[in-house]
Protein backbone atom coordinates (compact mmCIF):
# COMPACT_ATOMS: atom_id res chain seq x y z
CA UNK A 1 0.00 0.00 0.00
CA UNK A 2 1.52 3.32 -1.26
CA UNK A 3 2.02 6.08 1.16
CA UNK A 4 -0.61 8.06 0.13
CA UNK A 5 -3.21 5.45 0.69
CA UNK A 6 -1.79 4.99 4.10
CA UNK A 7 -2.34 8.54 5.34
CA UNK A 8 -5.94 9.42 3.11
CA UNK A 9 -6.92 6.01 4.95
CA UNK A 10 -5.48 7.61 8.37
CA UNK A 11 -7.34 10.90 7.82
CA UNK A 12 -10.41 9.43 7.16
CA UNK A 13 -10.39 7.21 10.21
CA UNK A 14 -9.44 10.49 12.40
CA UNK A 15 -11.72 12.04 10.91
CA UNK A 16 -14.99 9.66 11.86
CA UNK A 17 -13.77 9.45 15.32
CA UNK A 18 -13.77 13.11 15.28
CA UNK A 19 -16.88 13.37 14.04
CA UNK A 20 -18.84 10.43 16.17
CA UNK A 21 -17.44 12.77 19.19
CA UNK A 22 -19.41 15.62 18.44
CA UNK A 23 -22.35 14.52 17.23
CA UNK A 24 -22.24 12.42 20.10
CA UNK A 25 -23.62 14.99 22.90
CA UNK A 26 -27.53 15.49 21.69
CA UNK A 27 -27.73 19.53 22.53
CA UNK A 28 -23.75 19.80 20.51
CA UNK A 29 -25.33 18.03 17.83
CA UNK A 30 -28.04 20.37 17.52
CA UNK A 31 -26.31 23.51 17.35
CA UNK A 32 -23.93 22.05 14.73
CA UNK A 33 -27.15 21.19 12.68
CA UNK A 34 -28.69 25.01 13.80
CA UNK A 35 -24.89 26.28 12.43
CA UNK A 36 -25.21 24.70 9.05
CA UNK A 37 -28.67 25.75 8.33
CA UNK A 38 -27.97 29.73 9.12
CA UNK A 39 -24.72 28.29 6.38
CA UNK A 40 -27.27 27.42 4.12
CA UNK A 41 -29.74 30.07 4.55
CA UNK A 42 -27.22 32.73 4.00
CA UNK A 43 -25.35 31.31 1.01
CA UNK A 44 -29.15 31.20 -0.48
CA UNK A 45 -29.63 35.31 0.29
CA UNK A 46 -25.80 35.75 -0.69
CA UNK A 47 -27.10 33.87 -4.12
CA UNK A 48 -30.04 35.61 -4.41
CA UNK A 49 -28.33 38.91 -4.28
CA UNK A 50 -25.94 38.04 -6.66
CA UNK A 51 -28.54 36.75 -9.61
CA UNK A 52 -30.57 40.50 -8.64
CA UNK A 53 -26.79 42.36 -9.27
CA UNK A 54 -25.94 40.26 -12.07
CA UNK A 55 -29.60 40.96 -13.94
CA UNK A 56 -29.41 44.38 -12.98
CA UNK A 57 -25.68 44.89 -14.73
CA UNK A 58 -27.55 42.89 -17.40
CA UNK A 59 -24.85 40.27 -17.02
CA UNK A 60 -26.26 36.37 -17.46
CA UNK A 61 -26.14 34.41 -14.89
CA UNK A 62 -25.47 30.63 -14.31
CA UNK A 63 -29.28 29.55 -14.23
CA UNK A 64 -29.48 31.87 -17.52
CA UNK A 65 -27.22 30.13 -19.45
CA UNK A 66 -28.69 26.28 -18.34
CA UNK A 67 -31.79 27.93 -19.29
CA UNK A 68 -30.39 28.71 -22.21
CA UNK A 69 -28.99 24.78 -22.71
CA UNK A 70 -32.19 23.68 -22.29
CA UNK A 71 -34.00 25.78 -24.53
CA UNK A 72 -31.28 24.86 -27.65
CA UNK A 73 -31.64 21.08 -26.64
CA UNK A 74 -35.57 21.37 -26.79
CA UNK A 75 -35.61 23.27 -30.17
CA UNK A 76 -32.68 20.51 -31.55
CA UNK A 77 -35.32 17.64 -30.47
CA UNK A 78 -37.96 19.89 -32.66
CA UNK A 79 -36.33 20.18 -35.51
CA UNK A 80 -34.92 16.89 -35.63
CA UNK A 81 -38.33 15.70 -35.38
CA UNK A 82 -39.34 17.89 -37.97
CA UNK A 83 -36.57 17.29 -40.28
CA UNK A 84 -37.95 13.62 -39.88
CA UNK A 85 -41.52 14.11 -40.69
CA UNK A 86 -40.25 16.01 -43.70
CA UNK A 87 -38.03 13.20 -45.30
CA UNK A 88 -40.91 10.89 -44.50
CA UNK A 89 -42.92 12.87 -47.75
Amino acid sequence: MGLRKKLTQQAMGLSAKAMEKLFADEKRAAKIAEAIGAVQRGKAAVDKTQTVVMHQLNFATKADFKDLGRSISSLKKRIKSLDEKLSAL
